[in-house]
């Protein structure tokens, strides 16, 4: 599909609706514009991958029997874990 788009006196323009719907794109939508080089452009939405990387998370957490209180548990002694790792790595780099 192809569209005729008219720059305005902002430099904004409007996308058709039917492509709008399509991708679900809302009001506030954020879009990075590629310059090829030769007078054409690309522009791509940009999506945050926040919610299926939440959904997947979820998703594994249960299917692991883990409730988040137990998750959170944990959160300290990996946090632990990795910094003594991450000093052991240090020091022998000395």
């Amino acid at each position: 599909m192809s569209a005729t788009l008219q720059l305005r006196s902002k430099g904004s323009f409007t996308i058709p609706a039917s492509l709008r719907q399509k991708y679900s794109l809302e009001e506030g939508a954020v879009f990075t514009l590629v310059d090829l080089g030769d007078g054409s452009f690309y522009l791509t939405p940009n999506r945050s991958n926040v919610p299926e990387f939440v959904a997947e998370m979820t998703a594994l957490r249960k299917e692991a029997g883990i409730t988040i209180e137990e998750l959170l548990e944990g959160l300290t002694e990996q946090r632990q874990r990795l910094y003594a790792e991450r000093q052991r790595a240090i020091e022998s780099m000395e």
